[in-house]
């Protein structure tokens, strides 16, 4: 049987695990929006999927009493964990050693992914890298600091500039290019259709890219950012702040009060901008790379 048309019954406390379908995913929405920031992804994918149930982009899984959905996890290029307890994720491991590594992560609040991927992490072998600490922050109200008034959206014809720098953005960050073993035209498609969207900010001069970053997805509620990056050429001379608090100007404005980020707990210079700019750590996350 496939991971969709299997249901489990599983203990320490008496659950089920099965796919969430549509006319589930009113009840799935609310609970994720029990807290819209940390899950802001997994919001994102159901209010997409409320539209268009194609638009989902993976699977929800449910951990269930009843007709009560208790717990989640959403399958797909990436893996994620909402509000899981430690009998929703013996069950999610469940589903995930039977049906195999197809994911390219697993993230969300640090201890959800370690205790998960701890269940796994015998039949899926060695990840890539673990990172167990990343601050997650936020920040809803205009930054008080200097603003960049460089900073703009990008317009499509300038994908060919923007696209450089989304790779070595990717590649600093995560450990591998995204244009890798044929992933180019993927890629491309993907930083074209965020630049359609509005969604691309940077700050270009000369035909050069000197500060990016993307919504990565929103929300009602919330707008989460990715890909922030400065050219080497610049970094170090006070480019990053002014230039994201103009970024988050605008899409407060635009698209969602607050925002937020995660990063890494050893970039110390990106954590000191994010803090000088006036984001606040709210939870933390970790996440698996394979």
């Amino acid at each position: 049987m496939t991971i969709t048309e299997r249901e489990r019954t599983v203990g320490f406390h008496p659950g089920v695990v099965r796919n969430i379908t549509g006319e589930d995913f009113p009840q799935a929405l609310a609970l994720a929006r029990k807290d819209p920031s940390v899950n802001g992804f997994v919001i994102s994918r159901i209010e997409a999927a409320l539209v268009d149930h194609w638009r989902l982009g993976g699977s929800l899984l449910g951990f269930f009493t009843g007709e009560s959905i208790q717990s989640m996890l959403f399958v797909g290029a990436n893996i994620m964990p909402v509000n899981t307890d430690a009998s929703a994720r013996s069950a999610f491991a469940a589903e995930l050693i039977t049906a195999g590594r197809r994911s390219s992560s697993i993230l969300g609040e640090a201890d959800q992914v370690r205790d998960l991927w701890q269940g796994i992490e015998t039949y899926w072998g060695k990840a890539r890298d673990v990172r167990e600490n990343q601050p997650f922050l936020q920040i809803d109200s205009d930054p008080e600091c200097a603003l960049d008034t460089r900073v703009r959206r990008v317009v499509s014809s300038e994908l060919d500039l923007l696209f450089p720098a989304c790779v070595d953005m990717f590649t600093e960050e995560v450990g591998v290019s995204p244009v890798a073993n044929g992933g180019e035209f993927q890629y491309r498609r993907r930083i074209a259709e965020v630049i359609d969207s509005g969604m691309a900010f940077a700050v270009i001069e000369d035909g050069r890219v000197l500060f990016k970053t993307e919504v990565g997805f929103s929300t009602n509620e919330i707008a989460q950012l990715q890909g922030v990056w400065v050219n080497p050429s610049v970094r170090g001379q006070g480019l990053a702040g002014p230039a994201l608090a103009a970024a988050i100007v605008e899409i407060r404005a635009s698209c969602a009060q607050t925002v937020t980020l995660y990063v890494n707990d050893f970039n110390i210079p990106a954590r000191k901008t994010y803090e000088h700019v006036g984001f606040k750590q709210v939870a933390t996350f970790a996440t698996v790379l394979f």
